[in-house]
């Protein structure tokens, strides 16, 4: 880093997470990203168990590399009272702690927001739940899709005639960024007080929100927007149309300004401009089968990379349906060089830079992903045990992780 560099925003930050599958590891790896140590705990016996949704990254778990790279793995039995108290004491040095316990577990161990923040004035402490502490759900279990169903989500993603999820953990990642903000926010409140306080996320909460134009259409409008695959419920033409080659092309006519460019720049019918079924967007949305039927056979006549230099030129918002595969090769990340290289027990895999950028100041982390209790060890010597201490916890399975070579150390 250079001299003139600014620091990260989070060096000098500590975090300790008892966390598992997406929703607080994705909050606590935006911390690690942004300069935080996060000290993720871990059960003895397998860890977090997104440690074992798949083999996919190189034989490690896909979700797991994408949400936990920089952190440091410390697994201790919470439910033994030695390992409990380790990750009291580590609580009792942090800043942050951030659970997603099932509900009721975290208060069992002493390690709900509410209890930590009134032992610790300066800690800010993160419950996440599926549904939050109270009312008739909050014993629920709340995996990520099920949380979408009842918030709603799958109602309005998929055709008209199949609801579907969303392809990514929607719901999770909706509680993760929530938390992850409720963080800084709460930071931020501490330097001007000096206290810190509990934050308090559920998933349902989170994707109720992101639920707000729905919502807001179904409650004061008097009904939902339908279920319309890839088009949009309420602008036309908005939906993928086939090239001659085979491409399928996504475009978006926002106003009627852009409805006069289409049609007289790229369908070659300029009198569609002022036909009254097609000059306004309610007339082409309520005739949108006839909307779509000239947009696509235009289209259709054309190449991909011809259909899209024409749409470029008239200002037509559009884009390549892509898959995965086109996203990793994608010609703007690499051109912004947004990909690097991050360490895990595998070897180096490829991750992006995270979207927050902070020109000026020192480079993002990129830390390595943890094998589990990589840690432990050199956490617990840090807490003042001795070698002695450790092997003796280790052998009654209280802690896990690979012992440093030369035996214990008896000081």
């Amino acid at each position: 880093m250079s001299s003139s560099a600014q620091p990260l925003p989070l060096d000098g930050i500590t975090v300790v997470a008892v966390e598992q599958a997406v929703a607080a590891p994705f909050a606590t790896r935006q911390l690690a990203d942004l300069g935080a140590r996060v000290i993720k705990v871990e059960r003895p016996d397998g860890g977090d168990f997104a440690r074992g949704y798949d083999t996919a990254a190189g034989g490690l778990a896909s979700h797991f590399v994408w949400c936990n790279r920089g952190k440091e793995s410390v697994a201790v039995d919470l439910k033994d009272p030695r390992g409990l108290d380790v990750v009291h004491r580590l609580v009792a040095g942090a800043d942050v702690f951030v659970q997603n316990l099932a509900q009721g577990a975290a208060a069992r161990l002493g390690l709900d927001a509410a209890s930590l923040c009134a032992a610790h004035d300066r800690l800010v402490a993160v419950d996440i739940s599926g549904y939050g502490p109270d009312g008739p759900y909050a014993h629920r279990r709340a995996y990520d899709m099920l949380v979408q169903c009842e918030a709603g989500l799958v109602s309005v993603t998929g055709t008209p005639g199949q609801p579907v999820k969303a392809g990514i953990p929607a719901a999770d990642i909706a509680a993760g960024m929530y938390a992850f903000s409720g963080v800084l926010a709460a930071l931020l409140r501490r330097s001007a007080t000096g206290r810190g306080g509990p934050v308090e996320v559920s998933m349902l909460d989170a994707l109720a929100e992101w639920m707000g134009h729905p919502l807001h259409h179904g409650m004061h409008g008097g009904e939902a927007p339908a279920r319309t695959g890839l088009a949009h419920a309420v602008i036309a033409p908005y939906d993928a149309y086939g090239t001659a080659d085979g491409e399928r092309l996504l475009l978006s006519v926002q106003n009627d300004r852009e409805w006069r460019r289409l049609a007289g720049q790229v369908l070659g019918r300029p009198e569609l401009a002022d036909d009254p079924d097609f000059a306004t967007n309610a007339a082409r949305t309520a005739n949108r089968e006839r909307t779509d039927a000239v947009v696509g056979a235009a289209l259709a006549r054309l190449k991909g990379e011809e259909a899209r230099a024409r749409l470029d030129a008239a200002g037509i918002a559009c884009a390549r349906l892509n898959t995965v595969a086109d996203v990793a090769a994608h010609p703007q990340l690499a051109a912004r060089e947004r990909w690097r290289e991050v360490s895990t027990p595998v070897g180096a895999l490829r991750a992006l830079l995270p979207p927050i950028g902070l020109p000026g100041g020192a480079p993002t982390p990129m830390g390595a992903v943890p094998a589990l209790g990589e840690h432990t060890d050199a956490t617990l010597r840090a807490l003042g045990m001795t070698g002695e201490q450790i092997a003796a916890l280790r052998r009654d399975g209280v802690i896990a992780g690979t012992a440093p070579s030369g035996g214990p150390d008896r000081s």
